[in-house]
């Protein structure tokens, strides 16, 4: 069945390697892990049992393009697929809810965040459900190199939904990882199915280079390759654009693409690229999840890749179609201190912390918050805040209740009064009551939610189906911002000093880690033996050669990645120039951690506040290991 379904509903002859088996796994009630290299059809692992499960397949996945991409495929195929997103409106949520529930669609595709939304839970309840399908699953793993804190909570959500089988999906995932995903979805270690990381065709290149000399280096290798695709990844945004515009006057058409680019320019380079009419592309990686494109020749890394994940996964997107393509590492030490800078920007600090327990244990049995402001009010990053979030819940502490919009305003199409005498006696003193609340400014109205409170007229939700009601009608514009969580306090009970304690002795677990990460990464790069074996050993794979003969260390011997500029020593600056400025701003806050991360320009939320980008000392020592200044800071206090 499974293979006449391959052939008259994919168009596809025969299976991939690996693809069979688990398909086959779990057509016949079994959950499974497929870990497949980058591009080789892991996402029919899902598509094509999903046709024959009695009940939906729900499929998580961490990006919306990566959605839209299945999706698109799906529909090619004449397969029912929807997804439930931020992009559709409540009508076109609510008619694919319909739909679910009339068993037209075999395939529901969302993002993990969705599962915080109350009235989504509520409708998952309501519906049978065969498959929980997790794409990207190693960001469940924290020793995983793409950690996200909310894939944590994925197999309570299987239990809570009575889902009886799980399928998980991913390119990059090391044997401790393997073990990390087994355990949280208590999946056998007979249903892996790890197809091997070795791909034949790949040139395996790590060239030693000085930094100064780069520019001219990439110019050379790419001066007669400019019909082919290539990718050429670098760390910094800055680094992006000044790359591109280099390689641009020198005779080849490069584009920049980085994080800070505006949404539709991101995507209109990707479309071109795709099309080729873009065919080289200097990028952050931010670029690269979604893109299957099979003729990518070059994946060029201009700074070193971030861990021996990132640099698996970015170079597996080149050569899918098979045919030889080059993977080529320009490498040196001198840009290291600024991967490291990155891990430890994740780093809350104790106090911070101490004082987001104290908030949490100070709020009651409920605690409404805005997690937007909680990042200046504690100085962490919004990612750590989040991880720290489902932490609590793990631990009990917290439950999430659901979320909504803190903020609405609407301006009219037409006069107040004319919409409410469209209305007739309760209906009519409601909505007048409604405008009567409501902050008139000269073109937009705000809701006063906090007037609405004393009023016992009014409720929340009943204004809020007015105003869509109203907006639907054409009546008025409306926009909704400001995202607000509800929790409910399940254990205010603890003491916020040892709880703080254990919870920063995990993040700097977690740090010492990802450092790690950093330096395995620089270990195969100097590898005295084959470059292919070292890489696909990482990932737990045993080749059955020794040398795979298309590797540099294969073809000219082992190389030392060096610091390729000296740095003048860190005593010749003044402590008291770089700093004063900041230690005045902070008036008594200062820590010898934050003074550290100032120095090295890692953002924390503090600094914006304070405004720290624009003085003087601001990220003057990016270039020196953090440790280094840390100790150097404490010294000088």
């Amino acid at each position: 069945m499974i293979h006449q379904l391959l052939k008259q509903q994919f168009g596809f002859q025969s299976f991939g390697k690996g693809q069979e088996e688990v398909i086959t796994k779990i057509t016949n009630r079994e959950s499974a892990i497929a870990i497949f290299p980058t591009g080789s059809g892991k996402s029919l692992c899902y598509q094509l049992p999903a046709l024959t499960l009695p009940n939906l397949t729900l499929v998580v996945s961490p990006l919306l393009a990566l959605i839209q991409d299945q999706l698109d495929f799906l529909h090619s195929k004449n397969i029912s697929a929807v997804r439930i997103d931020s992009s559709l409106s409540r009508e076109e949520e609510v008619e694919v809810m319909k739909g679910i529930k009339e068993n037209k669609h075999k395939i529901l595709m969302i993002s993990v965040e969705r599962f915080k939304n109350e009235r989504f839970r509520r409708f998952l309840k309501e519906i049978p459900i065969s498959l929980l399908v997790v794409d990207e699953a190693h960001c469940i793993s924290e020793w995983g190199h793409n950690f996200r804190p909310d894939y944590l909570k994925l197999p309570a959500y299987q239990k809570e939904f009575n889902i009886e089988q799980s399928l998980l999906l991913t390119a990059t995932a090391t044997p401790k990882v393997i073990e990390d995903m087994c355990k949280k979805f208590d999946i056998s270690k007979e249903n892996v199915n790890v197809t091997g990381f070795y791909r034949s065709n790949l040139n395996l290149q790590v060239l030693p280079v000085k930094q100064v000399d780069k520019n001219k280096i990439l110019a050379d290798m790419l001066s007669n390759k400019q019909e082919e695709a290539s990718i050429i990844y670098v760390t910094l945004q800055k680094t992006a654009e000044d790359v591109a515009r280099f390689l641009s006057s020198n005779g080849i058409a490069a584009t920049a693409y980085h994080a800070g680019l505006k949404n539709e320019m991101r995507e209109d380079i990707q479309n071109r690229f795709m099309k080729s009419e873009i065919n080289c592309v200097v990028a952050t990686i931010a670029f690269g999840m979604g893109i299957d494109k099979s003729n990518i020749r070059n994946v060029i890394h201009y700074d070193l890749p971030k861990s021996i994940e990132n640099y698996s996964q970015e170079i597996g997107r080149a050569g899918r179609d098979n045919q030889p393509s080059n993977c080529v590492v320009l490498a040196n030490r001198d840009n290291v201190n600024i991967l490291e800078n990155f891990v430890f920007g994740d780093t809350p600090e104790y106090e911070g912390i101490k004082k987001l327990l104290d908030i949490i244990q100070a709020a009651g049995e409920i605690w409404d918050v805005r997690l937007i402001n909680i990042p200046a009010l504690c100085n962490i990053r919004m990612l750590p805040i989040k991880t720290l979030l489902v932490y609590l819940e793990i631990m009990g502490i917290l439950k999430p209740l659901n979320s909504y919009f803190a903020t609405y305003r609407f301006t009219l199409n037409i006069d107040d009064q004319i919409i409410i005498n469209k209305f007739k006696g309760e209906r009519k003193e409601f909505i007048q009551e409604v405008f009567n609340t409501c902050n008139k400014a000269r073109k937009w109205w705000t809701v006063d939610f906090d007037n609405i409170k004393q009023n016992p007229k009014l409720d929340r939700q009943r204004i809020i189906a007015a105003l869509e009601y109203f907006s639907e009608q054409g009546w008025l514009i409306l926009e909704a911002s400001q995202m607000a969580d509800v929790f409910s306090i399940k254990n205010s009970d603890f003491d916020t000093e040892k709880l703080a304690k254990e919870l920063f002795d995990k993040f700097k677990l977690k740090e010492g880690a990802e450092v790690k990460r950093i330096e395995n990464m620089i270990s195969l790069f100097e590898s005295e033996s084959c470059l292919s074996t070292k890489l696909a050993a990482y990932f737990g794979e045993k080749l059955p050669m020794d040398n795979c003969g298309h590797c540099s260390v294969c073809s000219s011997g082992a190389i030392k990645v060096a610091q390729t500029d000296s740095l003048p020593n860190i005593e010749n600056y003044s402590f008291e120039e770089l700093t004063q400025k900041l230690i005045d701003s902070l008036k008594g806050n200062e820590s010898p951690e934050l003074i550290t991360k100032f120095l090295c320009g890692i953002y924390t939320p503090k600094f914006t506040t304070i405004k720290a980008k624009g003085m003087p000392g601001f990220g003057k020592l990016e270039r020196y290991r953090y440790q280094d200044i840390l100790d150097w800071v404490k010294e000088s206090l």
